[in-house]
């Protein structure tokens, strides 16, 4: 998770470009102390850093501006360090990581972009946002902004275009299959792109909601979410954090208050410089009876490993699914002069019975972290650390919240396996293609559609005729794949995401496991008793 430092006006910032201010002064001395200083005695370290850069930037074969050295020696110090979060940002770069990063509100028009073939589509439209008010459907195509033509520009640069301060007019040219183009001039705006997309009543009474991020709108959305639920009669819940990276820790505390009684500790943030900082629930629950189940995956990370860590050490939720992602440390953007900012680890953070969520990892020469070669076996999962939660249940520590019922994805069978490794290469052909033919259907269906033959031969013709030929007895052994995927894609575009997701219950192994732990539960304690004998006796 990432904390926002602000920066105080630099006194000294017309002395900056001194010979010897140097990269390690300029760059991250003066953020660190708080201040901008420079040592007034060089030590060893630096008379070392000043030899090297003076011969770069004198003799090297290359001219290189002492700028442009200056900023690739701050960078190498940041990989250099061995964190593998922290990172240099130039202004441009702040911006989109701002926008993207930390989804903080931009000036955009509220539309998911696409680019299929040689063209940017309209995959989704949020509601509420400039888009959705100007009459842009999913399956439109931008073909000019602001009067210059972007077909055949890349996806990020037709993005920009249509980014902009908020308030600002665009003029956007779209084109919808069978008419002709249409000029629109949108005012942009701050745009709010939902992190619970949906919630929805399944069977029994549960009510689902997915939490995609934790941004500034986390704790509402959810607060607002949950009081839907109720109103259409759930009596227990399912918080969906799979595939949840994070984001906000004041938003996970704040969700953490939804569901913990008040005085509840919720996470102990641990510095080397400071001292502990206790966040403990302070306001009176908004969920205060039904029974919990929280889902994780190694994807669940950060700010979703607090919530799905506090719960369970709380005995307030049942965990299931996969262990997540231990990501158990806690970055702040600390700004710099001229618009740069650098993130960087200052913090690891611990869940209230004293697990530090942060998982041992693999990391390149170059300070990046290397992905896991494999997941946990459960026998490696049973050797974890124990802890104990209030009720004196064992929860294990070691890196990463272990669900309390780990209930792995379902395998694909051999033939949808074949094809997919068949696939994998060229995904992101597949992928557009998919997408294009999806649009494509789905001007006529209805729900309840059926994946016809048809549809699977326009695939097959149409990936051959883009260079991905498929043996023909590979793709007749993964037709299952081929229909999931189909419906799937055609289901999200045209009927939205909650009908997408529940094409996908039946199959879901891990939500079918919380639907077997909450069914009939009235209380917690009913919920976690079950825990043992759910799914064929948990682990």
């Amino acid at each position: 998770m990432v904390r926002e430092t602000r920066r105080h006006a630099d006194p000294r910032r017309a002395a900056r470009r001194t010979l010897l201010r140097s990269a390690v002064a300029a760059m991250v001395l003066p953020v660190l102390a708080g201040g901008f200083m420079l040592q007034r005695q060089a030590n060893d370290g630096e008379r070392l850093f000043y030899e090297v850069f003076t011969r770069i930037a004198g003799r090297g074969v290359d001219t290189v501006s002492e700028d442009s050295l200056y900023e690739k020696a701050a960078r190498g110090l940041l990989h250099a360090i061995g964190d593998p979060y922290a990172e240099l940002y130039t202004p441009k770069q702040l911006a989109a990581f701002q926008r993207e990063g930390l989804r903080n509100g931009y000036g955009g028009l509220g539309m998911l972009l696409e680019r299929v073939r040689d063209t940017t589509v309209i995959t989704r439209v949020y509601p509420g946002n400039p888009a959705h008010r100007a009459g842009v459907r999913v399956g439109d195509r931008v073909i000019s902004v602001e009067g210059r033509r972007v077909i055949g520009l890349p996806l990020d640069s037709v993005t920009s275009r249509v980014l902009g301060p908020p308030g600002t007019p665009v003029r956007v040219t779209f084109v919808r299959p069978g008419e002709e183009p249409v000029e629109r001039v949108v005012n942009r705006a701050i745009v709010h792109i939902p992190v619970v997309p949906y919630s929805t009543v399944l069977e029994g009474g549960v009510g689902y909601l997915p939490l995609d991020r934790f941004s500034e709108a986390s704790g509402e959305e959810v607060s607002r979410a949950v009081d839907a639920l109720r109103a259409k009669g759930a009596k227990s819940l399912i918080l969906d954090l799979r595939g949840n990276g994070g984001g906000s820790l004041e938003q996970s505390i704040r969700i953490g208050n939804l569901f913990l009684a008040r005085g509840q500790e919720i996470l102990q943030v641990r510095y080397r410089d400071r001292a502990a900082e206790v966040y403990r629930s302070e306001g009176g629950p908004l969920a205060t009876g039904e029974p919990i189940v929280v889902l994780t995956d190694g994807g669940s990370a950060s700010a979703s490993e607090i919530v799905a860590g506090a719960l369970q050490d709380h005995d307030r939720a049942v965990v299931i699914g996969t262990p997540s992602f231990g990501k158990g440390l806690v970055q702040e953007l600390l700004p710099l002069p001229d618009g740069y900012a650098m993130k960087l680890t200052t913090a690891k953070w611990y869940t209230p019975s004293g697990r530090s969520i942060q998982r041992d990892r693999r990391v390149s020469e170059t300070g990046r972290l290397l992905p896991d070669t494999a997941a946990l076996s459960d026998s490696a999962l049973a050797r974890l650390p124990e802890f104990r939660s209030d009720a004196g249940r064992v929860v294990r520590g070691g890196g990463g919240i272990t669900p309390d019922l780990v209930v792995r994805p379902d395998t694909l069978a051999g033939g949808e396996r074949a094809l997919v490794q068949a696939l994998s290469a060229r995904a992101g052909i597949v992928n557009e293609a998919l997408t294009e033919l999806s649009l494509q259907w789905g001007r006529t269906v209805q729900p309840g559609f059926r994946v016809s033959p048809e549809w699977r031969e326009a695939l097959f013709q149409r990936l051959a005729a883009r260079g991905v030929p498929v043996d023909r007895a590979v793709w007749t052994a993964g037709l299952p794949l081929i229909d999931r995927l189909i419906a799937d894609r055609v289901t999200s575009l045209v009927l939205g995401e909650e009908a997408s997701f529940l094409l996908t219950v039946p199959r879901d192994a891990q939500l079918q496991a919380a639907l077997r732990v909450l069914r009939g539960a009235r209380t917690q304690r009913e919920a976690l008793a079950r825990v043992p004998s759910a799914v064929g006796g948990g682990r």
